[in-house]
């Protein structure tokens, strides 16, 4: 009978040793560290998700419509020039704009290939201009003052995307400067919400430039090549050309003025 209950005895030892080894605590414990990682990366997305759709219907109030056809009178900073298209200068003259950089009038015949561009070196303003007159928004910043994160910021908005266009302009005088046709606004953080205020209201507008519907693509070598663009010129030659507006400039935000010259 002893050796009976010593047997019994032991099988129950060893089936609780067994008992205890059975718990797959390592196996909880991984279990647990993914759930809260796909966890945390799921409330990460739905954070992500929920600013970007703020961010679309607070941009909805500067999409163009036809009650609502220059968004851009709501940024404070614009300035507003009406200007005349399809006035064209030769690849060998220069324009004397009254802006820097310049946002409409006169121009050079060929574009700047503006389909998410972003030149590395300051480009001649005349082929920039003919770009804003097919509805394009060109972003002007100082090489000076924006540089690194900043410049990445900008690069962001522009690259693949069509109708826009970047490039240094030396001399600014202030660290970013955007222009689309008839309208400028310049500020200094590359973060200020305006830019992409600016960029809404503003790109392919049929609204605002000439020529809607013109094409924003490189033309190539001999007519404008995007990897070898004409330079920038940073005072114009005595024998320029003038530049023409129609009417006098207004100023989005300013007390008593019209943002809209027409109304």
């Amino acid at each position: 009978m002893a050796s009976g209950k010593s047997s019994r005895a032991a099988r129950n030892a060893r089936a609780a040793v067994v008992t205890k080894r059975s718990t797959p605590w390592g196996l909880i414990a991984a279990v647990l560290v993914v759930v809260l990682f796909a966890g945390g990366i799921f409330g990460y997305y739905i954070v992500q998700n929920n600013a970007k759709q703020a961010k679309q219907a607070e941009l909805s109030a500067f999409t163009p419509s036809p009650t609502n056809q220059d968004p851009s009178a709501k940024i404070p900073g614009v300035t507003v020039v009406p200007y005349t298209g399809g006035q064209h200068v030769q690849p060998n003259q220069t324009v004397a704009y009254t802006h820097s950089p310049p946002f409409g009038g006169t121009h050079d015949g060929y574009w700047a290939a503006c389909n998410g561009v972003v030149y590395p070196t300051a480009v001649r303003n005349e082929n920039m201009v003919h770009a804003l007159e097919h509805g394009s928004v060109w972003i002007a910043y100082d090489p000076n003052r924006i540089a690194g994160d900043a410049r990445k910021t900008l690069e962001a908005k522009v690259q693949g995307q069509p109708y826009t266009l970047m490039s240094p302009y030396p001399g600014l005088d202030q660290p970013i400067s955007l222009q689309s046709w008839g309208h400028q606004l310049k500020l200094s953080d590359a973060n200020d919400p305006r830019i992409d205020q600016f960029i809404q209201a503003l790109r392919t507008n049929q609204y605002t430039y000439p020529e809607v519907g013109a094409r924003c693509d490189a033309l190539g070598p001999g007519l404008f090549d995007q990897d070898n663009p004409p330079p920038f010129q940073p005072a114009p030659p005595p024998s320029a050309v003038n530049n023409t507006t129609v009417m006098p400039e207004v100023v989005a935000g300013a007390q008593g003025v019209n943002p809209d010259p027409t109304k």
